[in-house]
């Protein structure tokens, strides 16, 4: 299928959308893991009520049941390690090591599907990097930081390949329903023992306030529902790297709007305009490199 302007257009929607999720968990008072845990039991309930609603069906056989809950599973640590990365170091670390996602997209994607790997998908790839890496400054020192920052990038690479494949045999709301099942078992399973070693065996705290129902409301059904099925959807056209590639806007999103909301307290420097300007650049110049490298998937 021959992607369009409009699926281009709606990636950089969904991508916003995800850049806000930064606003939102800043706005939670749960903590990060039982957000999740919130956030991923709420998107369930949210994707059955509207898949019941398009009289949809959650029918699959039991193979398939199995690999869609295990991929939810990935998806949970996914957002385990990113949130995990910026407790143990900072965001700066954990950003950073999320933005190798598009450099494990263009080495999985091809090696899972036995294709060629790309040379240009990989140097765009390291470009982002460059460009995240100039925006966010990071010590070193943080080593655990970074390294679940990477496998946060990587894990949200193999996810992406493996719905890639997914898709082409099961409908992209079923898929978004057992995913998001998945993520919340992986993450009741991993909770306790989060906080025995991240939070020093504080209690859990399962008691949102009537603010946080509001913002996790908007976290589930918005940010994960629709952006994680549409996302599922566009992989139908576009390819798992230029998703990924895309995707490492999410940063840039999402300080620009904590500027917008939160004043003052967030602070621009010259070197965010050069690496967003970098990372937009990797992004446009992605379908012009695709057109003459590659099959054409972008028809103007």
């Amino acid at each position: 299928m021959i992607a369009t302007t409009g699926d281009y257009l709606k990636l950089h929607f969904i991508v916003f959308l995800w850049g806000f999720t930064a606003i939102l968990g800043l706005l939670i008072s749960i903590p990060a893991v039982e957000m999740v845990l919130y956030r991923t039991l709420l998107a369930a309930i949210g994707m059955a009520v509207v898949i019941y609603w398009k009289k949809g069906n959650l029918h699959v056989d039991n193979s398939e049941r199995l690999k869609l809950l295990l991929i939810g599973i990935i998806v949970s640590f996914h957002w385990l390690a990113f949130f995990g990365s910026g407790r143990v170091a900072n965001a700066s670390v954990s950003l950073v090591g999320f933005a190798t996602n598009s450099l494990w997209a263009a080495l999985l994607e091809p090696l899972m599907n036995r294709k060629r790997i790309k040379a240009f998908e990989l140097v765009l790839g390291l470009v982002v990097i460059a460009g995240l890496y100039v925006i966010f400054s990071f010590d070193f020192q943080y080593k655990l930081g970074l390294a679940l920052g990477v496998a946060a990038g990587f894990s949200a690479a193999l996810f992406a390949v493996l719905n890639a494949r997914m898709v082409r045999r099961v409908d992209a709301y079923t898929i978004t329903f057992y995913e998001m099942t998945g993520a919340f078992i992986g993450t009741a399973l991993v909770l306790p023992a989060f906080q025995y070693f991240f939070n020093q065996g504080d209690p859990v705290n399962l008691i949102p306030s009537a603010m946080d129902w509001l913002y996790l409301a908007a976290l589930s059904w918005i940010c994960t529902v629709y952006a994680f099925s549409t996302g599922v959807k566009l992989m139908k056209k576009l390819s798992v790297f230029f998703i990924q590639l895309t995707l490492n806007l999410e940063p840039v999103y999402g300080i620009i709007m904590a500027l917008m909301i939160f004043g003052n307290r967030e602070k621009m420097t010259s070197n965010f305009y050069i690496g967003t300007a970098i990372i937009i650049g990797a992004v446009l110049l992605y379908p012009s490199l695709k057109r003459r490298y590659d099959k054409p998937e972008f028809m103007p």
